[in-house]
């Protein structure tokens, strides 16, 4: 359930930076859209930590997917922790 209205899918899992090879806490949630394959209101998520949110704002910015950046504490949190539960990573990472 999207309370804030800021469209974005729920977060599953731990909170954990989406940048390649970080394992740090998560503090920040970057809402991002491919116009290309997503609805004009639909956000995903990426995670990042204080050291990569700049970095990973600029990679979605890029692209021009960038829409908005807000703590992880503003983000609704997937009810299913199972091991189905897709995550959206930056590409690379494994």
């Amino acid at each position: 359930m999207d309370v804030l209205g800021l469209g974005a899918d729920p977060v599953a899992g731990e909170l954990v930076c989406s940048a390649k090879g970080c394992r740090s806490e998560a503090r920040w949630g970057l809402l991002w859209n491919n116009p290309r394959l997503h609805t004009p209101e639909r956000r995903k998520v990426w995670l990042a930590c204080d050291d990569h949110r700049e970095h990973l704002e600029q990679f979605l910015g890029a692209r021009s997917f960038w829409k908005q950046t807000v703590p992880v504490t503003d983000l609704d949190r997937a009810t299913d922790q199972g091991p189905d539960v897709p995550t959206d990573q930056e590409p690379g990472r494994a």
